[in-house]
Parts: C-alpha cells; sequence; structure tokens
C-alpha cells in the first residue's frame, strides 16, 4: 500500500486531479517527482531527521515534495499560506528549517521571508520568485530512481499556543524505517472510513491542515485518486461528487452549512448517491446542520475527533450520532478518561477535561511548559488536547468547553492569545479579551471586547481601526471580525481575566458553549 507499489501496476491511472485546472499526475509521474525530489534534497545536504518547510495553495507540487520527505526519512514543514512574512519566519526559525519550498502565488510574502531567515536554499513551485531556484529545473539534474538510503519521514505540524506563538508538534520518526510500513490511519481508514483502492477521494480544504494533509496522503496510499480543489466553493463541490463519481470526502461544518444554504433546486441538480463516506472533524457540528445532510446524503457521514498531536481519537458512523445526537464518537485510538482538575476520573455523564491514554503522549517542540500542561497530573502517560467534555453510558464523548478558550471557526483552530497580544500594543487599548462567539456559519466567530483607554470613547471608527491595526501583524482569519466595547473587563485583583464572564455574556446557558 505505497505509491511506488501503484506506479508499478498501475502507472498510468491518475494520482491527483486539479479541479480547476484539469492539470493531472499520475501514479508513475508521481513516483518518478517524488524520486527526483529526495534526490535533490539528498544533493542540498539534508539527511535523515533534517527539516524542511513548504510554503505552498493547493498543487499537485505539494504532494511531490511530501511523499519525497516521506521517503527520504525527513520532517517537512506545511505552512498556512495566509500566514504573513513574520509569522513564516518565525516558524521555520523555530523548526529549524533548512530550505523553504514557496509557491509563486506567495512570493511576496516569501520574499520578505528569506530576507530575514538563513535557510540553504530557496526553491519555487509553479513560477518564479526573485531570489528563489525554480524547483523544475533542479529536478532535470536528478534520477528517477530511489535515494539508496530511504527512511520513512513524517509532517511537523504548527499549532497555536496560548503564549500567541504557534507550537511545533514533531513526532519522533517511526520505529519502523521502512517506506511503505502500515500506521494507524490507515487501519482507521480501513476499518472505519471504508476506504479501498477503487475509491475517489475529493479534498476541498487547504493541504496545509492537518487533516486534508493526512487523509489525502492515506488514500494515495489506498490507490484513490484525489480531486483537488484550488479552493472550496458549495456547488462546485457538489458538480465534482457527480462528474468524478467521488466516493470519499473529508469537510470541516461550516462547509456543510455553506452547502445547505443553496437553493434547494441547485442542491437537487446533482446526484451525490456514489459517496460511500463523508468525514468530518475540526469543529464540532451543530445538531440541526448534522440532521439535515445525513437526510441529505444518506448514513455516510463520519465523524472523529483528533488532533494534530495524534494522541488518540474518537469516531462515530451516521447511525451511531444519530442514537447519540451531539457526539464526536466513541475512542478508537487510544483510551478516554474525563478528569477533574485534580487529575481523577469523574463519574459517567460527569463534565471534566477529556483525557486520551495508551497513545504517545505529544511534544511541543521548544515548549517544556506546553508539553507538561497537556499530561494529567496523576497519570502522566495521558494526554489532553484541552477539551471539556462526558462520556454516557454507552461510552460516546460529548464535547462541552475548551478548557484554554481556543476558538474554532470554520474548521480553523484559533487562539486569541496571538490578537490579544497585537492589540493590546494599541495606544488606544487599555485591555482586550478575544473570545469566540457564536456564527452560524462558521461555529464560532473571533470577537475583541476591548476596554478602551481612559477618556476615550468608544465608536465604529476605533473598531475599525483596531481591526486593520490586528490584520498588519496578523493573518486575517486570526483576526476579530467585530469589536466590542466594555468600560471595564473583569479581571481579579491579582491580575486574572475572567473571560468566562466575559463568553457567558454571547453564549448564555447553552449546553454546549462550543457549537
Amino acid at each position: 500500500m505505497y505509491p511506488r507499489d501503484h506506479a508499478r501496476t498501475n502507472p498510468d491511472k491518475p494520482a491527483f486531479i486539479m479541479s480547476g485546472s484539469g492539470e493531472t499526475v499520475t501514479f508513475g509521474e508521481l513516483e518518478d517527482r517524488a524520486n527526483q525530489t529526495a534526490h535533490a534534497l539528498r544533493a542540498l545536504g539534508l539527511q535523515i531527521g533534517d527539516t524542511f518547510a513548504i510554503f505552498a495553495e493547493n498543487t499537485p507540487r505539494f504532494f511531490e515534495i511530501c511523499w519525497a520527505a516521506q521517503r527520504a526519512g525527513l520532517y517537512f514543514v506545511a505552512i498556512s499560506s495566509r500566514l504573513t512574512a513574520p509569522e513564516v519566519e518565525y516558524i521555520i526559525n523555530d523548526s529549524g528549517s533548512r530550505l523553504l519550498i514557496a509557491s509563486h502565488g506567495l512570493g511576496s510574502v516569501a520574499t520578505a521571508v528569506a530576507e530575514t531567515t538563513d535557510c540553504e536554499a530557496y526553491w519555487s513551485i509553479d513560477g518564479d520568485i526573485e531570489g528563489f531556484t525554480a524547483f523544475k529545473q533542479i529536478l532535470t539534474d536528478y534520477p528517477t530512481t530511489p535515494i539508496a538510503d530511504e527512511h520513512a519521514g513524517a509532517a511537523m505540524l504548527y499549532s497555536s499556543g496560548t503564549t500567541g506563538r504557534p507550537k511545533g508538534i514533531r513526532p519522533a520518526l517511526p520505529a519502523d524505517p521502512a517506506i511503505d510500513a502500515s500506521n494507524a490511519l490507515m487501519m482507521i481508514a480501513n476499518a472505519f472510513f471504508r476506504a479501498s483502492t477503487d475509491g475517489v477521494y475529493l479534498s476541498p480544504a487547504p493541504l496545509y491542515h492537518a487533516a486534508p494533509l493526512a487523509w489525502c496522503m492515506t488514500m494515495t496510499r489506498y490507490q484513490n485518486t484525489i480531486i483537488i480543489m484550488e479552493k472550496f466553493d458549495a456547488e462546485t463541490f457538489l458538480s465534482l461528487v457527480e462528474t468524478y463519481k467521488i466516493t470519499h470526502t473529508q469537510l470541516v461544518p461550516t462547509m456543510f452549512v455553506k452547502m445547505l444554504k443553496l437553493p434547494e433546486d441547485v442542491r437537487k441538480k446533482y446526484d451525490v448517491s456514489s459517496l460511500r463516506a463523508a468525514v468530518h472533524a475540526a469543529a464540532p457540528c451543530p445538531i440541526p446542520i448534522k440532521e439535515q445532510i445525513i437526510d441529505w446524503w444518506g448514513p455516510v457521514v463520519e465523524e472523529y475527533y483528533a488532533g494534530s498531536e495524534g494522541n488518540g481519537m474518537t469516531w462515530a458512523s451516521s447511525e451511531q450520532w444519530l442514537q447519540h445526537k451531539g457526539t464526536v464518537g466513541y475512542p478508537v485510538w487510544g483510551e478516554l478518561h474525563i478528569c477533574n482538575e485534580d487529575g481523577d476520573e469523574v463519574e459517567t455523564g460527569e463534565e471534566g477535561q477529556v483525557y486520551f491514554g495508551g497513545t504517545p503522549v505529544p511534544k511541543y517542540h521548544n515548549d517544556k511548559e506546553k508539553t507538561a500542561g497537556a499530561l494529567n497530573p496523576k497519570h502522566q502517560d495521558w494526554s489532553s488536547l484541552g477539551d471539556i467534555g462526558r462520556v454516557d453510558g454507552d461510552g460516546f464523548l460529548y464535547l462541552t468547553d475548551r478548557k484554554a478558550f481556543m476558538i474554532i471557526s470554520g474548521g480553523v483552530n484559533i487562539y486569541p492569545q496571538e490578537a490579544e497580544n497585537v492589540l493590546i500594543t494599541h495606544p488606544s487599548v487599555a485591555d482586550v479579551a478575544v473570545i469566540g462567539v457564536p456564527d452560524e456559519e462558521f461555529g464560532e466567530a473571533v470577537k475583541a471586547v476591548v476596554q478602551p483607554i481612559n477618556g476615550l470613547e468608544p465608536s465604529e471608527e476605533l473598531a475599525e481601526e483596531l481591526l486593520e491595526y490586528c490584520q498588519s501583524q496578523l493573518a486575517k482569519i486570526k483576526c476579530p471580525r467585530s469589536v466590542d466595547f466594555d468600560p471595564e473587563l473583569p479581571r481579579h485583583p491579582t491580575g486574572k481575566l475572567y473571560k468566562r464572564l466575559v463568553r457567558d455574556r454571547y453564549w448564555g446557558n447553552a449546553s454546549s458553549r462550543i457549537v
């Protein structure tokens, strides 16, 4: 179950098709280009355990590079295409990336990054970038045969931290160096996602995200053709399902919302009966939305709860979810433990922090404090993503809150500390709390509640100024979409902000404060 095997048995089968341009890469071409890229990485001096970064929009080159790293024993860091130059610079420096590969469309940011980082090389894909070496030209210098010292590599993903800086998740390289060794996600895909070698997989999300990246590479192992959307559009998604007879796909709830908002005649226009499994994750799905999508597509909607940390996973089929509405599933990877603040397990049905046991604990790169904070105080082999939830009598998990005030908007993890750290430096801001508030389309929207300096009256002009100020320093998706003003934010005399009181104004007494 490896692209090389498929290149031998079915070299002309499409491995990837770009939905917009129609550009196609066959399994034979993928094998040749991944081998050439692996040779180029070795020639640059990258050895097993070294790191490099990819900064690109959705493109077939993305996976040609990832599969090269996977067979060269390298860590590849997929950087969000929405980040600003300072944010990209930080990730490159923190990860120790020796090479930056950037796409032409992100050239202006990539050029600025190259001026402030010390990578040994800078390569461009899908067009030229000033000062970068064209990736296409590099490949012509190397053979299409495998490198001599192949070893399984791994993705190094970055998840924002409560201290305001993204934190790298750097797993140990696989104990089995064989590049075609099976892994946990492959087994889960087979057992729960109904993966098979005759499937066609549709990927509608940015490839730098953990889930699209992992699922695409897993389904490639299963010899699926991957249809890659350059950008999600609700009607286009449905048309692609019909055109390519899509069997499997992975989405986030906000995509369901956008499709459900299409006019009824548009929704009925497309045949989606080829779907065998449509899995969603990244954010809890509102119950009415999930009910409607199952009613429309049938019992093919799967759901899981997991994180980039890879420390556990729950899963729920449509049938199971309909019997336990609101659940994010039962454990299929790791043991589930719901604990109080002392680290002791609570009774069935009681809320507590969600921990996974029996799996590798996450290790955050260059952040021992965050690594320690993810562990149960009494069971150091139990780890948590920071969510609060409860388990019912059948063992199904329900998420009810987030300990660290992380916001999930449209399936994207946003940590408010980053925006708070920027806004507090504005001369008109005395205090600020950035929170997630209910949003019909995105699940949560980012809002700033600002306490102006003494004597300054709130105004729409000030709100707009603060939004622009934040966007000048952070990716727009991390910044508030709106600003409210408060004459005095609720703080304890010790200085601790009672953010829960601020959030409760917007969430009220909802049973779940994350949906």
